[in-house]
């Protein structure tokens, strides 16, 4: 309300003229306060109440390469009975940061209290709530796990959690403020050296009463405490999704499938560390390994259709070996297809298509229409289909004639009406030149004519 002291005097004098002077009013209010804050004490039992919290301040993690400076937070969990502690540093005070905290704390107690106490840290309590707080989900099943309860302390009430408080207090004298001067360069450096001083002061001695906060986590808490399940906590978050028409969800880069009935549907996606499970109105419907890389397609092939199962069950040999139980020809047939497509994805789509066709006939015709393309040399999807179409598979093969010997060349002269072989001899040309007579036309002799005056 930003009022103090002195303003209030000042309006009591203005109000009282007469009245007390400032110190004997300061005084007499200070008397006032101490009775206005009784306070309950707290009696806790064994193995009842954990509180945790973060502390206050941070310690620095230098970066060895020279970069930037890291804070390291410091969370503590304290035994109600026995005051027994633990610290440890973290990088942040996330929600990961924060489970994985309580976890190995219990590992660090041996067992789990009844109770945790926490403060209203958006990480544990989404909604605040003296009466009922909505705790977040994966700090609830976290609880579940262990078979805990979680209640928060009041909001703005550090009292309700005083424990924690005066161990935080304790964590920050003892631990902090004695590694001010150390450099460390890793969380887990700066671990190691928190375990040393956290052991040194659960060994410390108290001062007003007999014993330790380890001699009395002994004889009252560890007895008491429950046991810790088979398995840790698995630290989970929760997200939502839409199946898409491939019956498959995107998380985190990567594409998990779910049954194809769920397409379009919401789904709530449960990731941890190693696993991805998918639940659709509080059933899980699907669960994966979790992919490491990113890109991955991770398909369970009971989600895909039937449909599309037994389209993806015919791989190419599978293709070849069908072939192999229908004939010797069709087995050829589908071999010389894959063999001579471009692509594979070419050659297999036709080979379903030959697939096809043999359930609308007779394995006797597919084998007679697979050798009847392979003799016309037609290996294609369209000429088999032609064939069985037209029931071209019935009609025998037609055989080619024998060919006939190619015929010497020769060259034919009309003066002789005959032919002359290349190889004869030129003589009888020769001798019809000086004879006066020319190469014959259209069949007929010519005669040259003779020059100059024919003497009697």
């Amino acid at each position: 309300m930003n009022r103090t002291l002195a303003l209030l005097w000042e309006e009591y004098r203005q109000a009282q003229p007469d009245g007390y002077h400032y110190s004997r009013f300061c005084e007499l209010y200070q008397r006032w306060r101490r009775k206005q804050e009784v306070v309950l004490r707290q009696e806790h039992k064994a193995d009842e109440k954990l509180f945790v919290d973060w502390a206050g301040d941070t310690m620095p993690v230098h970066d060895p390469r020279g970069g930037a400076t890291q804070q390291a937070y410091l969370f503590v969990a304290v035994l109600g009975a026995s005051s027994y502690t633990y610290a440890e540093a973290t990088a942040d005070e996330q929600l990961a940061s924060w489970i994985g905290a309580h976890v190995r704390a219990f590992e660090f107690f041996q067992g789990t209290p009844k109770l945790v106490v926490p403060d209203n840290a958006r990480t544990g309590v989404t909604k605040a709530c003296r009466y009922d707080p909505d705790l977040n989900p994966i700090y609830q099943e976290m609880a579940m796990h262990y078979g805990i309860g979680v209640v928060p302390a009041r909001p703005y009430k550090p009292r309700d959690k005083a424990k924690v408080e005066s161990g935080v207090q304790l964590a920050e004298r003892w631990i902090i403020a004695a590694l001010r001067h150390r450099t460390f360069f890793s969380i887990a450096e700066l671990n190691q050296a928190i375990r040393e001083l956290r052991d040194r002061i659960n060994q410390r001695p108290f001062r007003k009463r007999e014993g330790s906060r380890a001699s009395q986590f002994t004889a009252l808490d560890k007895p008491a405490l429950n046991p810790l399940p088979a398995e840790p906590f698995d630290l989970s978050q929760w997200s939502r999704a839409r199946v898409n028409i491939d019956y498959h969800i995107a998380f985190d880069t990567n594409y998990y499938s779910v049954p194809y009935n769920l397409v379009h549907e919401l789904v709530e996606v449960r990731s941890t560390p190693t696993t991805i499970e998918v639940f659709h109105k509080g059933q899980r419907v699907a669960s994966h390994l979790r992919a490491r890389d990113h890109g991955h397609t991770i398909t369970i092939n009971e989600h895909r259709q039937r449909s599309h199962q037994a389209h993806l069950e015919w791989t190419p040999s599978h293709t070849v070996h069908w072939a192999q139980s229908i004939g010797p020809y069709t087995a050829r047939l589908f071999e010389r297809i894959l063999a001579e497509k471009p692509h594979p994805e070419m050659g297999y789509r036709s080979c379903l298509g030959l697939i096809r066709l043999a359930s609308q006939h007779s394995s006797a015709r597919m084998e007679t229409a697979a050798e009847r393309a392979l003799g016309s040399g037609a290996c294609r999807y369209q000429s088999v289909k032609s064939i069985l179409k037209n029931s071209l598979d019935a009609v025998p093969p037609v055989t080619p004639p024998a060919s006939s010997p190619r015929p010497r060349r020769v060259t034919t002269f009309a003066a002789q009406s005959t032919s002359i072989e290349e190889s004869g001899d030129a003589q009888t040309t020769d001798d019809r030149k000086n004879a006066g007579i020319a190469p014959a036309r259209n069949g007929r002799s010519i005669e040259k004519p003779r020059t100059g005056c024919q003497l009697a």
